[in-house]
């Protein structure tokens, strides 16, 4: 959008009302994590958990919040900075994340694109939680 707008494509106004779309859809996102009960990083994690349709059938939304819930503390208390770059480390985190999706019955097929993607997540809020 703002590149379009640098380079003369798109008027002034088109640009303003797609920044308040955008700033719609974000105040809408915040929304559904309080109605859902879920933090920031939970939600998060629930969204991770969420792509998978079968999963979301077979265990519903409270489950799936549960799960989320777990994660976050599970990878928040085990992560060290520099869980990233040391496999073992890392090996570790993927035991507990596959631990806690088969506690809660997540679909095994499902499991491994979950582990990975829940990893994937970790390591987007690893900063924030380094800091914290």
């Amino acid at each position: 959008m703002i590149r379009r707008y640098q380079n003369r494509a798109t008027e002034t106004a088109q640009v303003i009302e797609e920044l308040i779309a955008l700033a719609k859809e974000m105040r809408e996102a915040n929304a559904r994590g309080e109605v859902m009960g879920l933090t920031e990083d939970e939600l998060a994690f629930y969204d991770a958990l969420e792509t998978n349709d079968s999963a979301v059938k077979v265990l519903g939304d409270d489950t799936l919040r549960a799960i989320a819930r777990e994660l976050v503390t599970t990878l928040r208390n085990n992560a060290t900075i520099d869980w990233t770059l040391r496999e073992n480390v890392r090996a570790q985190l993927r035991v507990l994340v596959k631990r806690t999706l088969r506690k809660f019955g997540y679909p095994p097929d499902k499991q491994e694109k979950a582990t990975q993607t829940v990893l994937e997540q970790a390591e987007l809020f690893s900063a924030e939680w380094a800091i914290a």
